[in-house]
């Protein structure tokens, strides 16, 4: 269990947490203090319970998994997902009996890629805010390092009450402190929230484009969503897939390790 420090709202100064959740790119260059409430603490809390009970079956399994986002941040809202993901592509079948055995019962499955040139994954929905996702091939670098863009935190780092830096959907670095966090744009400081996060700069822009042109002309969906029927296995339908799409293939053929 986890036992935060409470905390009052927040003082003069600082930006509430319900305001600073807007979705949009945030283009201000100065930092934000964020202080947390008791009842902020109380549902970091409880999400990274339900968190560690997705992940420590898989960890027994010794499926090595990692959540990502703001759960791993701390910035969590009452309407924040669970997603937990598994970098090393598994074998699926494996993964859902983990989480039969568990006793998570399995809502529904699909395979998503995200763009032609990004990595195909497979996603499985347990409820309706808790999915468990994994690569159908093997991650390209700058795929892996997306999970670190947001923050990752493995299911020790959970137990240790740890939270990391990351950056939202607003494209604001959230750098954790002792009574919330302080949240800056990354816009124009890519190189420095590089270094902060241990990832390549690449990255950095690569997601600073993608969030500007979404908010720029909306988003504009996935280019493969394909939900699996429940006879129907990822990996076998993965195969299919490919071999009537090219872009599929030639992703196939780009892994760089």
């Amino acid at each position: 269990m986890w036992g935060y420090s409470k905390f009052g709202s927040c003082r003069l100064g600082t930006l509430p947490l319900g305001d600073s959740m807007a979705k949009k790119p945030v283009l201000r260059h100065e930092w934000i203090e964020v202080l947390y409430s008791e009842s902020h603490w109380s549902l970091l809390h409880s999400l990274r319970c339900e968190t560690a009970q997705l992940m420590e079956p898989l960890q027994r399994a010794n499926l090595s998994c990692i959540v990502h986002g703001s759960i791993a941040r701390g910035d969590v809202s009452p309407t924040s997902d669970i997603d937990v993901f598994i970098p090393n592509p598994p074998m699926s079948a494996i993964v859902e009996l983990v989480l039969e055995r568990a006793g998570l019962n399995i809502s529904r499955r699909w395979i998503v890629q995200a763009t032609p040139s990004y990595v195909v994954k497979a996603y499985i929905e347990v409820g309706d805010t808790r999915s468990i996702s994994f690569p159908l091939i093997k991650l390209r670098r700058v795929e892996r390092d997306f999970y670190k863009f947001g923050g990752e935190l493995t299911l020790q780092d959970l137990r240790f009450e740890k939270r990391v830096p990351g950056v939202d959907k607003r494209l604001m670095l959230v750098e954790p402190t002792r009574r919330g966090h302080v949240e800056s744009s990354i816009i124009g400081h890519e190189e420095v929230v590089a270094s902060i996060l241990g990832i390549g700069v690449d990255v950095i822009r690569d997601r600073v484009r993608a969030l500007m042109r979404r908010d720029a002309v909306g988003r504009t969906g996935v280019f493969v969503s394909r939900e699996l029927t429940t006879t129907e296995g990822f990996e076998a339908v993965f195969r299919r897939m490919a071999n009537s799409n090219p872009a599929m293939r030639r992703r196939l053929r780009t892994i760089d390790g």
